[in-house]
């Protein structure tokens, strides 16, 4: 698309969801307890805030805030208000809290275990929402990298309109046919994906997994060469039904068939 001349500010709102998942195996109560530490010590508020920061400079916007929690007994979340342009750099009135641009970045933190099975979740939710030139694709790689994670879903709006010189409306300013546009070829190697998108509603969608699995990978504490072949076979239909039931959202009975609940 040839750059639109506008008529005043680009006041697209682009925002960008993302609901990260990792899965473990933590056998024991202690285990678990561990896991959770290693989680929160691993994505704390100081290491979300460096990944957030990095994305702010990816995707090319300026920081205006910086709001940021750790929690008890776990969790965190990181707020950062961004711009396009950089803000005054002058005195600021202690009442003056930033330069309202309808930009920010998100992080939440939920760790999680099964009550009696073993298994462990971490979710992080991290939004991205910009207005203006400035996009939040750009920063899908550094994201995903960044969590490694076993199951992702995003979600990707544009909201609003702007103008041309003309009066005529926009309601998109970018070319968009699915969020797999803009993941990188050695990623989408790794994962399977699928799509729902509405065009039409400039809504799009995209959940992925990892398509290799190696039960080491998703043991704490615990070795898969230590484990009986019976073990070890259990906990992997275990493991899997947990990355199903999170990538299609919804439970399954052990035969395989959707449940009610």
């Amino acid at each position: 698309m040839d750059k639109l001349r506008l008529h005043g500010f680009n006041n697209l709102t682009k925002s960008l969801s993302f609901n990260i998942y990792d899965i473990c195996h933590a056998r024991t109560r202690e285990q678990k307890k561990a896991y959770i530490a290693y989680l929160d010590e691993v994505f704390n508020a100081d290491r979300l805030t460096q990944i957030l920061t990095e994305v702010s400079d990816i995707i090319g916007a300026h920081i205006l805030n910086i709001a940021r929690q750790d929690y008890e007994p776990e969790g965190a979340s990181v707020t950062i208000l961004i711009a396009e342009e950089a803000a005054y750099d002058g005195p600021t009135p202690d009442a003056v809290v930033g330069h309202l641009d309808k930009s920010h970045i998100t992080v939440h933190t939920y760790p999680e275990f099964h009550p009696d099975n073993g298994i462990s979740t971490f979710r992080a939710d991290i939004d991205v929402s910009t207005c203006g030139l400035i996009s939040p694709l750009k920063a899908l790689d550094h994201l995903i990298h960044s969590f490694e994670s076993d199951v992702v879903s995003m979600d990707y709006r544009v909201r609003g309109f702007t103008r041309d010189v003309d009066g005529v409306k926009h309601f998109i300013d970018h070319e968009i046919n699915s969020i797999q546009d803009y993941i990188p070829e050695d990623i989408r190697n790794r994962y399977q994906m699928i799509d729902v998108n509405v065009l039409a509603e400039r809504i799009f969608h995209t959940k992925m997994r990892l398509t290799e699995f190696s039960l080491n990978d998703y043991l704490f504490a615990e070795k898969a060469e230590d484990l009986s072949e019976a073990e070890a076979a259990e906990l992997t239909d275990r493991i899997e039904a947990e990355v199903n039931e999170i990538f299609y959202g919804r439970n399954f009975a052990s035969d395989g068939s959707a449940s009610t609940s």
